[in-house]
């Protein structure tokens, strides 16, 4: 995977203590080269199993539209459905970008995925990230408990 896309564009790592999928993207692609590097995440959240993804999107200056549609209308959901569960992606985001992010009209805030088989989340902390992602994992291993008692 030396050559790889993903290497270059988003260097990729499983954190195993926290069930995290680490991905830090190391500039502002073009918006072709977008959808190889998901492709590449695909695999590699698979090999791991991993639902819970931390995004670390500072070093980029803007979001393609194109690729964003893509993601929430089809990407995220596929992932899901291979995954067996729900995805939880937190975005790190650099306050220009956050600020852009929030402010657009088609923006949905987290609470807004309840009952979708993705959720997403923005924060400009990578604390705060990481501490989200675990509480959706505890409430993920909540409903699990509560749909295996009620079996």
């Amino acid at each position: 995977m030396a050559d790889s896309t993903l290497v270059t564009l988003m260097p990729t790592t499983f954190r195993a203590d926290l069930e995290v999928l680490v991905s830090r993207w190391t500039g502002q692609p073009p918006p072709p080269q977008l959808r190889p590097v998901y492709v590449e995440l695909t695999n590699v959240a698979l090999h791991y199993g991993a639902r819970y993804w931390l995004q670390d999107i500072r070093h980029r200056a803007f979001n393609d539209p194109e690729t964003t549609s893509w993601l929430l209308s089809t990407y995220f959901l596929d992932m899901a459905r291979q995954l067996g569960g729900r995805l939880h992606v937190a975005y790190l985001a650099n306050p220009t970008l956050l600020d852009a992010i929030i402010n657009t009209s088609d923006f949905v805030p987290a609470d807004a995925y309840h009952g979708s088989p993705f959720t997403i989340a923005f924060f400009n902390s990578e604390g705060a990230a990481y501490e989200w992602l675990a509480q959706e994992r505890r409430q993920d291993q909540t409903r699990q408990v509560s749909r295996d008692g009620a079996a």
